[in-house]
C-alpha cells in the first residue's frame, strides 16, 4: 500500500505540463487532490477523469496564481473541502526569453506574479493550517537554470526568480522546521512538455529533455521519507542538460498561454 494513500494535496498549474502530470501521478498512488489551473474547462475534464481512474476524490479549483483572490478561494475551498491538507505543490509557472534589454516590462511582471508571487502568496495562506496540524509539505517546483553561475543568457529575469523562490524555500524550512513542516525545492531540468516548445533549436532533438516521469518521482520521494527528514533541495538535471551546452541562443518562439 502506498505511503501517500488517503493523504490531500494542492497542486497549481495543475491542467498541463509537470503539473498535470504530478496530479495523475499522486491520484495513482491514492492521493486526494485539489487540482488548481486558469482553464477551468480542462481542469475539470481533468479532474473528473483522474477521480474516474483511480478512485481518488479530486476537487478542481479555476485559479489564477497572479491573483491574490483567486488564491484566497483555492486555500479555503481546499480546507473546507478536506478538512486536513497535507501537501502543497506549487507547480504554476511562465517561460519567457528575451535580451533583458528588450523584455516587455509586463513580461517582467508576469514572470514575478507567476513564477515567484503566487507561490510565496499561496504558501503564506495555506502556513497557518499546516502549523496548526503539526504536519505539512511544501514543495515548490523551481528550475534546473538555477544551477547555472551566471544565469543563462536571455533567461536572466526567470532564473533569478526561482533562485529567489529556492532562497525563500530554504529559509522557510529553517524558520518552521520546529513546526513539524517540510519545504523542498525541486529543481528540473529541461523537460518534455509544452513549456519547451518555443525552444526549438533545443527541442528538436527530444533525446535532450527529460520527461516528467523523473520530477513525479522527486515529488513522491519528497512526500514519502520519514517525518524526522527533510530533503530541502532535489536537482534533476538532464545528463545533457541543454542550459550550458549550447547556451540557450537569444532568439526564440515563445511558448503560447
Amino acid at each position: 500500500m502506498s505511503e501517500l494513500k488517503g493523504k490531500t494535496a494542492i497542486v497549481t498549474g495543475a491542467s498541463r505540463g509537470i503539473g498535470g502530470a504530478l496530479g495523475m501521478a499522486l491520484a495513482k498512488e491514492g492521493m486526494d487532490l485539489v487540482l488548481a489551473a486558469r482553464g477551468r474547462a480542462v481542469l475539470e475534464e481533468t479532474a473528473a477523469g483522474l477521480s474516474r481512474k483511480y478512485n481518488v476524490r479530486v476537487v478542481p479549483v479555476a485559479c489564477d496564481v497572479t491573483r491574490q483572490g483567486d488564491l484566497e478561494n483555492l486555500a479555503a475551498t481546499a480546507i473546507k473541502e478536506f478538512n486536513k491538507i497535507d501537501a502543497l505543490i506549487n507547480s504554476a509557472g511562465v517561460s519567457s526569453q528575451y535580451p533583458f534589454q528588450e523584455q516587455p516590462l509586463e513580461d517582467i511582471a508576469r514572470l514575478m506574479y507567476t513564477n515567484y508571487f503566487g507561490a510565496v502568496m499561496l504558501t503564506r495562506l495555506m502556513i497557518n493550517h499546516f502549523i496548526e496540524n503539526k504536519s505539512g509539505a511544501v514543495i515548490n517546483i523551481t528550475s534546473g537554470s538555477t544551477l547555472v553561475d551566471p544565469p543563462p543568457r536571455n533567461f536572466i529575469v526567470y532564473s533569478s526568480l526561482k533562485r529567489a523562490l529556492n532562497a525563500f524555500s530554504k529559509g522557510l524550512f529553517w524558520e518552521l522546521r520546529d513546526q513539524g513542516i517540510k519545504v523542498t525545492s525541486i529543481m528540473p531540468g529541461v523537460t518534455d512538455t509544452a513549456l519547451t516548445g518555443g525552444l526549438a533549436e533545443i527541442s528538436v532533438d527530444r533525446s535532450r529533455l527529460m520527461q516528467t516521469g523523473v520530477i513525479e518521482d522527486a515529488v513522491k520521494f519528497a512526500l514519502s521519507v520519514p517525518a524526522n527528514v527533510c530533503p530541502l533541495e532535489i536537482s534533476v538535471i538532464n545528463q545533457r542538460t541543454p542550459w550550458t551546452s549550447p547556451v540557450i541562443p537569444y532568439r526564440q518562439d515563445h511558448p503560447k498561454e
